[in-house]
This record gives C-alpha cells, sequence and structure tokens, in this order.
C-alpha cells in the first residue's frame, strides 16, 4: 500500500487543531499568529451560525457557557453531511447522543434546541402537499380528515414554546406539553399547542391507514378515553378539527376517487 503523502498529515492535524485547540497541537512550521486567524474564523462562523438557529437557547447561556457547548461540538462531534443548512440538526444529535448536561446548563437544553431546530427544518423542507387530492372544504366528520406534510407533532416534557429569560423551569411539567409546528401554503410557519386529547386526535388523524371517516376516528377516541357522552365529544371533535384545518395543519378531506 502506498505511502500517504505528507500534506494529507498536515492537512489532518490543521483540521483537528481548528477543532480543538487546547488539546490538538497545530502542524509544525506555521506561525501561530496565522493559525489563530483560522481558529476564531471557524468557531465564530459556527457559534454565529448556531446561535442564528438556536437563539433562545444562545440567549439564555451566559457567553462561558455557550462557548464551551459550541467547542465541545466541534471537538467531539463528526458530521455525517457537507451541507451547511444541515449543521443546526448535527448540533441536535451531539446534544441528543453525546452530550452530558453541566451544572451550568437549563434542564430543557435538548427540548428547546430541538423545538427551536424545527423551524429552520420545516422552513427548508421539500415535503409538499399533494392539494388536488383534497376538498378543502370537505366534511371533517363525514369524510377522511387529510394532514399536511409540513405540520409536525411533537410532545416535550417541558413547555419550550414559552421558555424566556423570565421562564426557566427546572422540573417538566405535570403532563407532556404538545406542540405542533406547522408551515402554511404562503411558507408562512405558525405553531398551535393541543391538549392532550386533540393531540391522540390527530395522531389518529396522522395514522389513519384504513382512511376511517373523522366521525369514526372522534368515535374511536371517546373509546380510548372513556368519555361518556359520544355526541358532545363529536361536537368538541369538528371543532378540534376545524381549527387545525384553519391553521393548514389539516387540508381538508380526501377526495373519493
Amino acid at each position: 500500500m502506498p505511502e500517504r503523502p505528507d500534506f494529507i498529515d498536515k492537512q489532518y492535524a490543521f483540521a483537528a487543531h481548528i477543532r480543538d485547540p487546547e488539546h490538538r497541537a497545530a502542524p509544525a512550521g506555521i506561525e501561530d499568529r496565522r493559525m489563530a486567524i483560522y481558529r476564531e474564523l471557524f468557531f465564530n462562523n459556527l457559534s454565529q451560525l448556531l446561535g442564528s438557529t438556536f437563539p433562545v437557547l444562545r440567549k439564555l447561556l451566559a457567553d462561558g457557557d455557550w462557548q464551551r457547548l459550541v467547542r465541545q461540538f466541534m471537538a467531539r462531534h463528526k458530521a455525517s453531511t457537507p451541507y451547511f443548512l444541515e449543521i443546526p440538526q448535527e448540533f441536535i444529535r451531539f446534544l441528543q447522543d453525546e452530550y452530558e448536561l453541566a451544572d451550568a446548563d437549563p434542564p430543557f437544553l435538548l427540548e428547546l434546541a430541538h423545538y427551536e431546530w424545527t423551524e429552520l427544518a420545516l422552513s427548508v423542507s421539500e415535503a409538499s402537499d399533494d392539494r388536488d387530492a383534497v376538498d378543502a372544504d370537505g366534511d371533517l366528520l363525514d369524510g377522511v380528515p387529510v394532514k399536511s406534510r409540513l405540520a409536525w407533532a411533537f410532545a416535550y416534557r417541558f413547555p419550550v414554546h414559552r421558555i424566556s429569560a423570565t421562564f426557566q423551569p427546572r422540573e417538566p411539567g405535570e403532563q407532556p406539553t404538545f406542540l405542533v409546528v406547522y408551515r402554511r401554503a404562503d411558507d408562512e410557519l405558525g405553531f398551535m399547542e393541543l391538549n392532550p386529547v386533540s393531540a391522540r386526535l390527530l395522531e389518529l388523524i396522522t395514522d389513519n391507514g384504513p382512511h376511517r371517516a373523522g366521525r369514526e376516528l372522534v368515535t374511536m377516541l371517546g373509546e380510548e378515553i372513556g368519555y361518556p357522552d359520544r355526541d358532545a365529544l363529536l361536537g368538541h371533535g369538528a371543532a378540534a378539527m376545524q381549527e387545525m384545518r384553519a391553521a393548514g395543519i389539516l387540508l381538508g378531506t380526501a377526495r373519493r376517487a
């Protein structure tokens, strides 16, 4: 096997030093003043990219804690993508799989970061809806409700959409926080908080392989939760689905072939 060229070794050493200058030596023969330019350039660019993607998290962390977090991401995580816009998703993977919370970190760090990341991910998503297959004004109880592919539902332990400089819970809520982040037809982003019952209804609509009508889905939900008044629940279900349609989470009902 041929010997690896010397310049490749220097490239690896250069990259390793840029990522972790405290523990990895710079390549021999390069003036430190010049290396410092690259160290600052790479770190500052990454810090600015992540700070713009996770603005609330960045604001809540002290400068030193933020810099420590970014540096650990640079030093320890091996990204699997060359695309700049996918670096924030790599950051989420780092927080989820490799990072251990420090004493100064808020307990909601990962969930807040994930919630903020969804805005970028949804804004650049190439998913689209087949609106020709949907009756936008269809009856949501009698027809088969259709969820937008650009409506993403999540359950968080913390109320991440409310976290700010003046609200930083130290313990999870008594029940999960159910949020739907969605992109409307005009590409505007929004979110809606659901209660556990409406969240379950949306889940049934999403997983509706047998193409059940909305009335049947609401009835199934009532049986699951033991709701005694079927007619009242149908009314609540219809109102919840109508609210989701008005937001753009539901597109309408499936057109009959």
